[in-house]
């Protein structure tokens, strides 16, 4: 019980610290006068430093077998790099504590997903009731960060930063360790990880639909501010996004179906198509927010399913490369082509175009999720039945 109850604790409390870095780091950008190419670059370069970052800590935690101790280094470093990114007012200084904290922030989200599998596995509980904390978590931080920033200017939020990142420490320093059971991350079981077709395709589905979601992810800000917002409002969008999901979460357990994982990641991608294609079309800032709504059928739906369909492909013994690759891809890879041409994308013709581009690639990543169904999904559900 003490497990599960720290677990739920740090779940809030990083994914509040994670609201505070990507969806507000472009606006404070475009408010340190900024274009989209450069903001897209320095985010894009960002997504390379989580691509070297991610896997190197997931291989310290396997080599010291502890995933507590890990998390306290990363939050002690974190806390101190996004106090000083939001309270310094050069930029040469802005995007060096842009990367270390891109360095430290982002590998806690891999670590914190295999501490709530591993929780939630050894208390019998389902992973959603971990996960719906994180959820509330990003959501509550994201209506107050907009609050803050649109009432006394991005330097206040480092101040917050701070103090969550001190509350996390804590947390983090009385929660139960979670050791990692699993084989190191070896380049022999990388190699057989990703020999697999069936791996591979499914890889490709993942990349395909996470493109245009960290684009919009990305650069949403943007788009609010060029209709006529301000960042209160890119509080609430997030605020609606991020608590959409925590109905989702809380309910996988009823929703989420073994062998059907494909179908539903087919579904989630129809609904990004929907998402995207009606903001490309909005004028109204206020709308655009209240379009964020449809995160409930996107993202978590999308993200849980990809997870158990992963969980069913990989040999036990692969499972920790398997989650790693996932999150690189999802969160590392697609982030930084995401960023770049999102940025180049989004200053040559603006974010209507930009919106319009990515619900194509939605939509192809649907029809992508259908095709692999037919291949691998009906085939397992035969055979179960």
């Amino acid at each position: 019980m003490r497990s599960s109850v720290t677990v739920k604790a740090f779940n809030f409390l990083f994914f509040a610290l994670l609201s505070m870095f990507i969806p507000f780091l472009p606006l404070y950008f475009s408010e340190q006068g900024l274009s989209e190419t450069q903001i897209g670059t320095i985010i894009g370069i960002g997504g390379f430093i989580t691509l070297i970052a991610q896997p190197l800590w997931g291989m310290i935690s396997d080599r010291t077998r502890t995933i507590r101790k890990v998390l306290l280094i990363l939050v002690f470093f974190t806390t101190i790099t996004g106090y000083l990114l939001y309270n310094t007012k050069s930029d040469a200084l802005i995007i060096v504590f842009v990367m270390l904290t891109y360095f430290f922030l982002m590998p806690v989200d891999p670590l914190t997903e295999s501490l709530n599998f591993r929780v939630a596995e050894s208390a019998g509980i389902s992973y959603g009731s971990l996960r719906t904390f994180g959820a509330l978590g990003y959501a509550v931080m994201s209506l107050i960060a907009g609050y803050l920033m649109t009432e006394f200017g991005a330097h206040s939020l480092g101040y917050t930063f701070a103090g969550l990142g001190i509350v996390s420490l804590i947390v983090t320093y009385f929660m139960p360790d979670a050791p990692v059971s699993g084989k190191p991350v070896t380049m022999k079981s990388l190699k057989n990880f990703l020999s697999n077709k069936e791996t591979l395709l499914f890889l490709a589905l993942v990349f395909i639909c996470s493109v245009p979601a960290r684009m919009n992810d990305t650069f949403l800000g943007l788009y609010i501010k060029d209709l006529g917002g301000k960042p209160d409002l890119l509080g609430l969008a997030w605020f609606l996004a991020a608590g959409s999901e925590i109905l989702v979460f809380s309910l996988s357990f009823w929703w989420l179906r073994k062998n059907k994982e494909l179908a539903i990641i087919s579904i989630a991608g129809a609904f990004y198509f929907i998402r995207f294609f009606i903001s490309a079309w909005i004028t109204d800032p206020n709308w655009l927010a209240y379009i964020q709504l449809l995160q409930i059928f996107t993202f978590p739906v999308f993200y849980t399913a990809a997870i158990q369909y992963l969980y069913s492909i990989v040999p036990v013994e692969w499972r920790a490369t398997g989650q790693t690759v996932l999150a690189l891809l999802f969160f590392g890879v697609s982030g930084i082509l995401a960023s770049f041409a999102g940025g180049a994308l989004y200053q040559a013709f603006g974010g209507k175009t930009m919106y319009l581009t990515i619900s194509v690639m939605s939509f192809i990543g649907m029809l992508f999720g259908i095709v692999l169904y037919r291949m691998y999904g009906r085939k397992k559900s035969t055979e179960v039945s």
